[in-house]
């Protein structure tokens, strides 16, 4: 609060971006944590805005109406605000200024965002996922990879989480002299085991090597990760930087492995370094940011930034990676420079094209927590969480959602979350509002005691995972089983407009195919329901029906159509046909909109029962061109036969 100048301004005018001429008068608010916006109408409407999502605030030149402010947020969104005074103006940038950038831990949102839980609900919270027995789940042979004790209390490295998997062939020996023989420690470690091949990914940083030195236990180490897969007699080496720039860090004592000393092959991928890649984010978020683009405008912009050739050259790592897992049977080790950012990209890429399980909501958290969070990527220094050297700020999370978003665009049904949880989780990742993405390693989180007093986003993420379903998920479906082999040629690779443009973010979310499909989906379901009810209803009928003959046959009867009252009311054809009188299950499942329905026509030639066998057996989506909705309104355009459908 010792940075709040002016808490409070009036008539302050909020600028729609997209529309200029559309302008909200209110009053700004300033709290230690939030910037809030009401406006001066009857319905009060308030926008919050935290100030960790901050990234800069300008000053821009002042006008006759007032002073105007530019604030832009880590998740690309632009709010332009007009103080009438010019002091108020300067005293509001200062505040978001400071407030935006915290000097140390403890002045984090996560450190003062209590939500209604109480110690043991926050404990089970924590231990919703459990990254060890994700190795469990793969299914590693104890006789071939352990456990090793090696890094309690992290005295081999300080930057890897205290368990680690390692060939069991490996000797305490051998992994220590091998820690010694890396950049920061990080020797060669277990990532992901393929079952099916026992072929292994594994991550480290780069060896010490220089121009000519050598490590026998680091030798021998990739040595017993070769042994730990019996069918392949040797390993890939995937080297994730250029191999321009492999070769300038062994004039600092670094370097890569020498094919003559190891028995491996080795690979280099060529993804940029952390400089490069923040200085093209850069550019393609002003592509995003442009207002009426030409066509040129729009290319060139695109072209200039680069972001989608480093996008691709991320997933032609993992490409690499799985083919060989998969197809080769041969295990990889996974190195840049010191194995925290585009190696993970990398392992993680290739752990989503092999296993099922990471293409599933908790799978994907899972993944998260383990090759990002236990493993060390420095997410403080990477995403500005605290003032300190913008040269170790890049966009390494950022580019692991793009490629799987990417991915999601080619695989429609493969994965069961939609492009709102990977939006979703980029801006929890920048806006520290749980604990998870705070800190640079397992050790530095323990020291902040992170469990103890902030709370986890991976059980909030899933009590609302409706919001997130991918409503074309199908666990039975082709793109969900098996390894997927992605096409990364350049036409396949798309501009991310929900993620780099705020004007299409906020059109997105509210027209998004994903919310339409969830809504014919409840549909189905409640048509179901009420389907089942009328074949219940209509098998007691029968029954009924079968008494009565049977009764009249042993003369309980006297005349065939004399019923009871009772019966009377049960046999009425307004309980199924009179929308005076609706079933019990009708009103407590009322659609939200009504399809129309037609049971006597086929789709297509296809029986209308069976829906399955009315989608394309790829993407698994109905055709639902003759369908509308009275959730969307239908507006016919004069000029055309078209009708567009708009969401209420």
């Amino acid at each position: 609060m010792d940075h709040i100048k002016t808490p409070k301004v009036e008539n302050v005018r909020w600028i729609d971006r997209l529309t200029p001429r559309k302008v909200s008068v209110g009053t700004l608010y300033l709290s230690s944590t939030h910037t809030i916006f009401v406006e001066n109408t009857d319905a009060r409407k308030e926008t919050w805005l935290l100030h960790s999502l901050v990234g800069t605030v300008e000053r821009l030149a002042n006008t006759p109406v007032g002073c105007p402010l530019l604030v832009r947020c880590k998740n690309f969104q632009v709010f332009q605000l007009l103080l009438p005074q010019e002091r108020d103006c300067v005293d509001v940038h200062a505040s978001l200024t400071h407030l935006s950038r915290p000097e140390r831990y403890g002045d984090l949102y996560c450190f003062s965002f209590h939500p209604n839980l109480d110690k043991e609900e926050r404990e089970r919270a924590w231990n919703f996922l459990d990254v060890l027995s994700d190795f469990t789940r793969m299914g590693i042979p104890s006789n071939l990879w352990h456990a090793t004790p090696a890094n309690y209390e992290y005295r081999v490295c300080d930057t890897y989480p205290s368990e680690l998997f390692v060939p069991k062939s490996a000797s305490p020996a051998v992994i220590v002299g091998s820690a010694k023989f890396r950049s920061r420690g990080r020797l060669p470690v277990l990532s992901y085991y393929h079952r099916d091949t026992n072929a292994a990914v594994c991550r480290s940083s780069q060896p010490l090597s220089g121009f000519s030195a050598r490590s026998l236990e680091d030798e021998q180490m990739l040595q017993a990760i070769m042994k730990s897969n019996p069918a392949s007699e040797y390993v890939y080496v995937v080297d994730t930087r250029p191999k321009l720039n492999a070769m300038a860090n062994r004039a600092a004592g670094k370097g890569y492995e020498n094919e003559d000393h190891y028995n491996i092959r080795l690979h280099f991928v060529a993804i940029d370094n952390i400089h490069v890649m923040r200085s093209s984010q850069q550019k393609i978020a002003d592509v995003g940011d442009l207002r009426s683009p030409s066509m040129g405008d729009f290319l060139w912009g695109l072209e200039n930034s680069g972001w989608l050739k480093h996008i691709k050259a991320v997933l032609d790592a993992g490409v690499f990676i799985a083919k060989a897992v998969a197809e080769e049977g041969v295990s990889v080790l996974v190195h840049c420079s010191d194995g925290w950012d585009r190696t993970a990209q990398a392992c993680s890429v290739a752990s989503l094209l092999l296993d099922p399980y990471y293409r599933s909501l908790q799978g994907f958290m899972v993944l998260i927590e383990k090759d990002w969070v236990s493993f060390g990527h420095k997410f403080s220094h990477r995403y500005a969480h605290l003032d300190g050297d913008p040269k170790e700020v890049s966009p390494v999370m950022d580019q692991l959602l793009e490629c799987v978003w990417q991915l999601m665009e080619q695989f429609p049904c493969a994965f069961e979350f939609n492009e709102r949880f990977l939006l979703q989780l980029h801006t929890y990742v920048h806006s520290c509002q749980f604990g998870n993405f705070i800190g640079n390693s397992q050790k530095e989180r323990r020291s902040l005691r992170i469990r103890e007093r902030t709370h986890s986003v991976w059980p909030h993420l899933w009590e609302n995972r409706t919001e997130f379903t991918n409503p074309l998920y199908r666990a039975d479906h082709s793109q969900t089983q098996g390894v997927l082999r992605p096409v990364t040629t350049p036409y396949c690779f798309k501009f991310w407009k929900s993620m780099y443009s705020p004007a299409e973010r906020g059109v997105a979310m509210r027209q998004s195919p994903s919310d339409c499909l969830n809504a014919v989906r409840e549909e189905s379901q409640q048509l179901e329901e009420e389907l089942g009810a009328h074949q219940e209803r209509l098998a007691q009928l029968v029954r009924m029906k079968m008494g009565t003959e049977v009764r009249k046959r042993s003369g309980a009867i006297e005349h065939p159509c004399r019923f009871t009252t009772k019966e009377r009311e049960m046999a009425s054809p307004q309980d199924y046909f009179s929308s005076a009188s609706p079933t019990p299950t009708a009103e407590r499942h009322a659609p939200s909109f009504t399809l129309p329905l037609k049971p006597s026509t086929t789709i297509h030639g296809c029986d209308p029962d069976d829906l399955s066998a009315c989608s394309d057996l790829e993407s698994g989506v109905a055709d639902l061109s003759s369908h509308a909705s009275s959730s969307c309104d239908d507006v016919k355009d004069p000029d055309s036969d078209e009708v567009t459908c708009t969401r209420a």
